[in-house]
């Protein structure tokens, strides 16, 4: 099992957190999905053998928000 912490810019609300756990949270291998909005940070825990974190971060970058 693999945590990551990412940073991500242009959350600003509770439809904001809805759309990233949401999302990521359906993928196969993502375990735990949380989002800091105060912080911009989105922590995700995942099994590196289902899912990469390219794949995470595309995600959410599909979402309409930028992971740096």
């Amino acid at each position: 099992m693999q945590n990551v912490t990412l940073n991500v810019q242009g959350m600003s609300c509770g439809h904001c957190v809805k759309a990233i756990e949401g999302r990521v949270g359906q993928l196969e291998g993502v375990n735990e999905v949380k989002v800091k909005l105060d912080a911009a940070q989105v922590e995700v825990s995942f099994n590196e053998t289902q899912v990469s974190i390219e794949t995470i971060k595309e995600t959410i970058d599909d979402q309409g928000y930028d992971v740096e």
